[in-house]
């Protein structure tokens, strides 16, 4: 059963790491064919499972390393129903396969957990649409509606959280957390930025993390920032304001490009590992309740290493 969904380890202020950029190390670094990005197929094909047990196993290596607790994502971030369909699946898979990304983390985290190490499971959840693009903006409503199918899969598993990864717009994030509060699963959010630091949709952040709070009595356990670069959006948090202390977790890419040289990009940007671990560590400054660290696009177990020691207080200070 889920052992934290009541309260979160993290929440309490001890160091936590999660992964990396799980598609592209899958897609540019082990050469694995992704139909729309999605993981998730992985646990369809021979060998799937075990190689995604890998993955996680070398970061929760790290975590152990330096002192850390761990959150373990789901490889559901497009396994809703629209991501599925396109995949071919029958609802039967679809309701099979979001199970099971449940049940392999739930397996690790049983061999992996110590006290010094808490480990987390989250039900990862993707942007209906494209994670750069708001595209159509749904209401709060139809965003509620289309996302509580899968909110309520991993509700009914050993999930203790749901966490809504590159999101790009404030209605689909409303829509949400309401659809996480009503199975009584903590939810996190997790805003995709661009490189003036706001979201695709043209919003300040901290006026998207303080709309989305108002529209839902503040019900997210806290808030995140991804897929962008730390000088993409450094300057924005040193202006400040008491949304600050709404984010609790940052997911950067290691690269500096924009968005739109990411989407035409046939190589992978890994940008330097060392660098980013003291961009981190420059960001833990502005960012007086972030205690949750992981990478986007392009980082990898080389990136997490040197984020951890930075995060944790395992290495110099830069």
């Amino acid at each position: 059963m889920a052992r934290y969904r009541t309260r979160l380890p993290q929440l309490d202020g001890g160091p936590f790491l999660t992964d990396g950029g799980l598609e592209t190390t899958l897609v540019f670094i082990d050469g694995i064919d992704l139909p729309h990005f999605a993981a998730i197929d992985l646990l369809r094909r021979d060998g799937g499972r075990e190689r995604l047990k890998q993955y996680s196993e070398q970061y929760l290596q790290i975590a152990r390393d330096n002192g850390c607790g761990f959150v373990l994502e789901s490889v559901t971030w497009r396994a809703s129903r629209d991501w599925t369909r396109k995949l071919g699946y029958s609802e039967a898979e679809h309701l099979r396969l979001n199970q099971v990304a449940i049940e392999d983390l739930a397996a690790l985290r049983d061999r992996w957990e110590t006290p010094a190490t808490p480990v987390v499971v989250s039900g990862n959840i993707g942007p209906r649409g494209d994670g750069y693009d708001p595209g159509d903006v749904m209401t709060t409503q139809e965003a509620e509606a289309y996302h509580a199918c899968q909110i309520a899969l991993f509700s009914d598993t050993e999930a203790d959280m749901v966490t809504a990864m590159t999101l790009t717009n404030v209605p689909e994030a409303v829509g949400i957390v309401r659809a996480a509060a009503r199975r009584s699963m903590p939810s996190v959010i997790s805003f995709t930025l661009e490189t003036d630091g706001r979201l695709p949709t043209g919003q300040p952040l901290g006026e998207a993390i303080e709309e989305t709070d108002a529209a839902t009595d503040g019900a997210a356990a806290y808030y995140m920032i991804n897929c962008a670069h730390p000088t993409h959006f450094e300057s924005v948090l040193a202006k400040g304001g008491d949304w600050i202390n709404r984010i609790r977790g940052v997911r950067a890419n290691a690269s500096t490009r924009s968005h739109a040289e990411l989407d035409n990009s046939t190589d992978l940007d890994a940008g330097d590992p060392e660098q980013l671990g003291r961009d981190y560590a420059r960001l833990r400054t502005l960012l007086p309740a972030a205690n949750v660290f992981g990478g986007c696009c392009g980082t990898d177990h080389r990136h997490l290493e040197q984020i951890g020691g930075r995060c944790s207080g395992h290495a110099r200070a830069a």
